[in-house]
């Protein structure tokens, strides 16, 4: 089956063609990091807007990549949610319509859902159980993955995630957007030893997340240093932080991953999503997981982000399963994770 994926939940038009017997033919993704840099932060009526110029290009050049024609194709798969209504309903209407243009099937895929199975495009992916760590800017779930569609979720994020820490303290640091990988760089200077920030939720049992009190705590620390030094912080001292922050990141999502896999009885761990390019928190797992007896499997730097191979993959699985939608078509903002797996049990 060859399936055309379409990812636009947030600030990246992401398209690509997946075909089940030769795996990824092509993908493509536009970045609108300059577009949002000016405002910090994403805008989303200026998402919506790249992602109608964009996307329709992009599916043409997809097809001259891939040396295909429309006609080859099998489905069409979208990206439903969760994220940026505006932007879902960009690459929602324009995957149904095309579909519908094409006759053939259309799906809707969760975003996250997506990330999940994103190391599954690996030419050696991960064998059935594991244990799959999402980490990016809107989430970070620790999720119980017994097949394709059959997933339990264990642990979620209560308030901001991992992605989102990162970016809002590289903000307060004065890092230019995005400020999660720029402030990775900025750690590698750092000395771990002059700062050390608190590792939230893991004096407690449970595999739950919650990164809003790890800011606030980045925050107060930057507004000393800056009291002491005169009101401008040294460069070593914005590095010093910077490192401290991480470490205290990777630190907890480290606990939560070991404690997960011992719980499940699973030696096998994936890391997907933004964060999860993070050199620091890829070395600690690997490590972690080596003295567990397991592996850890991750996606491809370029597959980490947003992009429309993953999308490409879990709808190709999905209509391959027999699944389909009608005519017409629906995204949401929020779409639990948990909803996929029927909460506790699998389905």
């Amino acid at each position: 089956m060859r399936v055309l994926g379409i990812e636009t939940s947030c600030d990246e038009t992401g398209v690509a063609i997946y075909d089940s017997e030769q795996g990824l033919l092509a993908h493509a993704v536009h970045s609108q990091v300059e577009l949002h840099a000016a405002y910090g932060g994403v805008v989303p009526e200026l998402a919506s807007r790249d992602h109608v110029r964009k996307v329709l290009p992009l599916v043409r050049q997809l097809f001259q990549e891939a040396g295909i024609e429309a006609d080859s194709l099998h489905g069409v798969a979208y990206t439903a949610g969760p994220g940026l209504v505006g932007a879902l309903l960009v690459g929602a209407s324009v995957g149904r319509s095309m579909a519908w243009s094409w006759g053939i099937p259309a799906i809707g895929v969760h975003h996250m859902e997506g990330h999940l199975l994103a190391p599954m495009l690996e030419p050696e992916p991960p064998p059935f159980p594991f244990i799959a760590m999402l980490v990016s800017g809107g989430h970070t779930q620790l999720v119980e993955v017994e097949a394709i569609g059959r997933y339990r979720l264990l642990g979620d994020s209560l308030d901001d995630a991992a992605g989102e820490a990162f970016d809002k303290t590289a903000k307060l640091l004065g890092l230019p957007y995005p400020g999660g990988p720029e402030l990775a760089k900025l750690a590698e200077r750092g000395d771990p030893q002059r700062y050390r920030f608190p590792r939230p939720m893991t004096d407690r049992p449970g595999l739950d997340f919650s990164f809003s009190g790890l800011k606030t705590f980045a925050l107060n620390t930057i507004q000393e240093a800056e009291r002491r030094e005169g009101g401008t912080l040294s460069d070593q001292t914005r590095a010093d932080i910077a490192r401290a922050f991480e470490e205290a990141v990777v630190d907890t999502l480290l606990i939560k991953c070991r404690r997960a896999v011992r719980q499940c009885a699973i030696n096998t761990l994936i890391l997907a999503g933004g964060v999860s390019a993070n050199q620091r928190l890829r070395q600690r797992i690997d490590s972690m997981m080596e003295g567990e007896g397991g592996t850890a499997y991750y996606p491809r730097p370029k597959f980490c982000t947003d992009n429309g191979a993953m999308i490409a993959y879990a709808g190709c699985q999905h209509l391959l399963a027999g699944e389909s939608e009608a005519l017409g078509f629906s995204v949401r903002s929020r779409w639990p994770m948990e909803s996929l797996g029927g909460g506790g049990d699998f389905k």
